[in-house]
């Protein structure tokens, strides 16, 4: 199984990003798409999931707004969508598959990770 995100890169505060996540290996439609975040020298946070099936998604309070996380089941690809970007969101995110609908925070229920993408938002 292979995670493999991409999209990540310097922007400004106030600007856009899209990242992607492209999964190979798994049958992509049997498992819900979680983005997690890691800023330096914190720990690892939730970001946002997307479910299987009709992908329902959820996103972390604090970003509500400003992230939507999505996916393609055709292109095996989840997608989070960021505006609005801040400092403060300067950190490498990273998608895995699996979670739950429940408690898609909790990171130790997501089978696979991927290697993450740098994120960094500065002027």
């Amino acid at each position: 199984v292979q995670l493999q995100a991409s999209g990540g890169g310097l922007v400004q505060p106030g600007g856009s990003l899209r990242l992607s996540c492209a999964a190979s290996g798994l049958t992509f439609s049997d498992y819900g798409m979680g983005w997690f975040r890691q800023a330096p020298g914190q720990e690892r946070e939730f970001v946002a999931r997307v479910g299987r099936g009709r992908g329902v998604s959820t996103v972390a309070d604090s970003l509500k707004g400003r992230f939507t996380v999505s996916r393609d089941n055709a292109k095996s690809t989840a997608y989070l969508q960021m505006s609005g970007l801040r400092p403060e969101d300067t950190a490498v995110y990273y998608c895995a598959a699996g979670g739950s609908f429940w408690s898609p925070a909790l990171a130790h229920e997501y089978a696979y990770w991927g290697q993450g993408t740098l994120v960094t938002v500065s002027s």
